[in-house]
């Protein structure tokens, strides 16, 4: 596969949608729902940090290299704070839910992992519009 620099806009939006349906596949799969909770967190884990991942890729893409070091969470605040506030929000819930909850915490809620997926979309169909608007 091709380096996230080389791939278009659209092909880094498909990739990250990628992540996300690997990420409900784990789930779906060898979560173990019940009663509303995914059992097993090794699963919850894994799906949690792949769809982060996925949101990552896209933002990666859409603003480029860091100048200097490595990018950190606050990085892609202050970049997503002078783009839209919405979207910020909606990239919190994603870190709080997808990263902290899901992939540390092994949490598997479904309304939280229902919540984290959305904003997850919402912010790659929002990276997906911005750059299909800028081609």
């Amino acid at each position: 596969m091709a380096r996230k620099q080389e791939l278009s806009a659209q092909e880094a939006v498909t990739e990250a949608k990628r992540y996300l349906n690997n990420a409900k596949e784990i789930l779906r799969e060898k979560g173990a729902k019940e009663d509303g909770f995914y059992q097993d967190s090794k699963y919850v884990k894994m799906a949690g940090h792949t769809a982060y991942s996925g949101v990552l890729f896209a933002l990666d893409h859409y603003f480029g290299k860091k100048a200097k070091g490595r990018k950190d969470v606050d990085w892609y605040r202050i970049n997503l704070s002078k783009e839209d506030r919405k979207i910020l929000d909606s990239f919190t819930t994603v870190y709080e839910q997808l990263h902290l909850v899901m992939a540390y915490d092994g949490v598997g809620h479904d309304d939280v992992v229902k919540i984290g997926f959305r904003e997850a979309v919402r912010i790659i169909d929002w990276i997906e519009t911005r750059t299909a608007a800028a081609a």
